[in-house]
């Protein structure tokens, strides 16, 4: 049944020969990877204008300057990335970079960071369009979590279907929110053209605002940059590209550039023009429509293509999570489960975790995730700055034909980030300090991962000087609860690969005792029958301490200790709940907890 269900929703597994046939062209990963950038269009003037309007509306056309300096910023961003792109094909995008450039540590905090940015990412993405359709339909304001939940549950099991399908469906919802916000601007530009807009809805550039700080400006200016967020995705997925993957992605970023330019820009200047002003109950770009094409289809149309792009946003995190997770695991600073493809060839267990820990922000946050958003933001501006940081250092130390230019990107790109990181911590600290409890917490997490995995490297080395001790002989234990076939099945096996073969029985009473005593003899004369007795109805401690007496003995003289669990298996899987596990107990109690040979001899039930 588990497997009918898998495999309707999932689909039938693929070939490791059919890899390629799984990776993206150009429009696709445009689509999949630049979701949470391009949703970010939806909300980035919007932060800009709740900053400027703690002034007043006077003080709305510093967003025009505010815009062109988020341009220069995404512009060495761009510039970066397509750097990082060529110098690192094989994906990882700022945790490589960090790790390579400016050590260990400095790589952990961009890998560590990005991660936790990622599932942030599909949780305020997916609260956003939940509140998008809440709003829409107000009756629903009461299921706001389970809707989330739902969401992220579809796109979960959308990706686990292979990321080529789940960009074959995801494309059509991004390609129409850019259209959407193309023709918004196009008219709404036409319009003030045609002089349909009065120019005394705003206030013209350059008018003296009094009470203005360049603080309140650079606050402004770090709460734009929230339109930057998704940028490095395409770094961190080369290896979804088809071949030139690298050259592909660089051509993918670089568009993903200049439509989130134009539409940012575009946005930006009719939000100013227009005199929009912020609200609580209505978005800007929700009043932009409104004022360009009033309450007609083609307002409905933006409003619904940016409920859904801000809801697939979310995709990103699932296209870039997993292939972080398995360049940290691949260095050991994550657990292997990341290492290994799924029936449809994608990184399931980093998919499946990052929905799952999405969904637990959700219900911590009960669907109300705006307030996560600076914090959202940092988690982004981190790796920004550490791979900026890095490339000069590569920079620096190879100095490669033509390197003084890409050093004098990085150094900007470096500058400003880290100005807009410190912006953020200044101005925002209360809702932005957990970064400085988490971002440690995960580091030294990775570094026990690593540190246990060398260990476990060190012990299970070969060495060719070291002589293991020859084992003489096998002393083996079969714990009996009756005389029944899969015991009789037991002892076989136990007679076949043992030297010595002991029964074992656990009673809770006397007469029980005697009574077993009396049927063995008659049935098994030829194996010996250990009796133990539990005053205390206990299973498992009497044979522990059996087994610690018989194990000291047999080390004496190099034997092993095997003991062999006889279990039956029934034919229905509920059918075990009628049962009791103390087989399972056994084994699990005896495997990590002695120093014996544990196994398990099955007889499977036919009715």
């Amino acid at each position: 049944m588990f497997s009918s269900l898998k495999r309707f929703l999932i689909g039938r597994p693929l070939k490791s020969t059919e890899l390629g046939e799984q990776k993206l062209n150009k429009l696709k990963a445009l689509a999949v990877l630049s979701s949470d950038a391009l949703s970010s269009v939806a909300y980035g003037t919007e932060q800009i204008l709740l900053v400027l309007a703690t002034i007043g509306a006077i003080a709305f056309w510093y967003s025009l300057p505010i815009a062109i300096g988020v341009l220069i910023l995404l512009m060495a961003l761009i510039l970066s990335y397509r750097q990082i792109i060529y110098s690192y094909p094989h994906g990882g995008g700022a945790y490589v970079v960090s790790k390579t450039n400016l050590g260990v540590n400095p790589g952990l905090i961009a890998g560590g960071s990005l991660l936790v940015d990622y599932i942030l990412t599909v949780a305020v993405s997916v609260s956003a369009g939940t509140d998008a359709i809440t709003s829409a339909f107000p009756t629903l304001h009461q299921y706001t979590v389970g809707i989330a939940i739902a969401m992220v549950v579809f796109i979960t099991i959308l990706n686990l279907r292979g990321i080529n399908e789940s960009a074959s469906v995801l494309a059509y919802p991004v390609y129409l929110f850019v259209l959407a916000l193309v023709i918004l601007i196009i008219v709404g530009i036409f319009r003030i053209i045609n002089g349909q807009v009065p120019s005394t809805l705003h206030t013209p550039v350059g008018t003296a605002v009094p009470g203005i700080t360049l603080f309140l400006l650079l606050r402004a200016f770090a709460s734009g940059c929230s339109a930057l967020t998704g940028v490095e995705a395409i770094s961190n997925a080369v290896p979804n590209f088809k071949e030139p993957a690298a050259k592909n992605a660089a051509k993918t970023l670089v568009m993903m550039g200049f439509i989130l330019a134009f539409l940012f820009v575009g946005v930006t200047f009719l939000a100013y023009w227009y005199g929009i002003a912020p609200k609580a109950e209505e978005t800007v770009v929700s009043q932009l429509a409104s004022e360009v094409f009033g309450r007609s289809a083609m307002y409905y149309f933006i409003q619904g293509a940016t409920a859904l792009i801000l809801i697939l946003a979310a995709n990103t995190g699932f296209s870039a999570f997993p292939l972080l997770a398995y360049n940290l695991a691949s260095d050991k600073y994550m657990p292997r489960m990341y290492l290994i493809r799924g029936d449809r060839l994608g990184y399931s267990n980093g998919i499946i975790t990052l929905g799952l820990a999405s969904i637990l922000v959700i219900v911590a946050f009960n669907g109300q995730t705006e307030q996560l958003i600076p914090l959202y933001a940092v988690g982004v501006f981190i790796p920004f700055t550490l791979s900026q940081t890095g490339m000069i250092v590569k920079w620096v130390r190879e100095k490669p034909t033509g390197w003084v230019p890409k050093l004098l990107t990085n150094l900007l790109g470096a500058a400003i980030t880290l100005t807009v990181l410190c912006i953020f911590f200044i101005t925002k600290f209360t809702q932005v300090w957990a970064v400085l409890v988490f971002l440690p917490i995960i580091v030294f997490i990775f570094h026990q991962i690593h540190k246990h995995y060398d260990a476990v490297a060190e012990q299970l080395r070969v060495n060719p000087n070291e002589i293991p001790d020859k084992i003489e002989g096998n002393v083996v234990l079969v714990p009996v609860a009756g005389i029944t076939k899969v015991v009789e099945q037991s002892l076989n096996y136990a007679q076949a690969i043992g030297d010595y073969v002991f029964a074992v029985y656990v009673a809770f009473d006397r007469e029980s005792m005697l009574r077993m005593e009396g049927k063995w003899k008659k049935w098994r004369p030829d194996v010996r029958l250990v009796t133990l007795f539990s005053y205390y109805r206990d299973l498992i401690t009497p044979i522990s301490k059996l087994v610690d007496t018989i194990e000291s003995k047999a080390e004496e003289r190099n034997y092993t200790v095997t003991v062999l669990i006889p279990q039956f298996i029934p034919k229905k899987g509920w059918h075990n709940f009628l049962h009791n596990q103390s087989s399972v107990l056994l084994r699990l109690y005896l495997l990590y907890k002695k120093n014996v040979i544990v196994s398990t001899v099955p007889y499977r039930l036919h009715k």
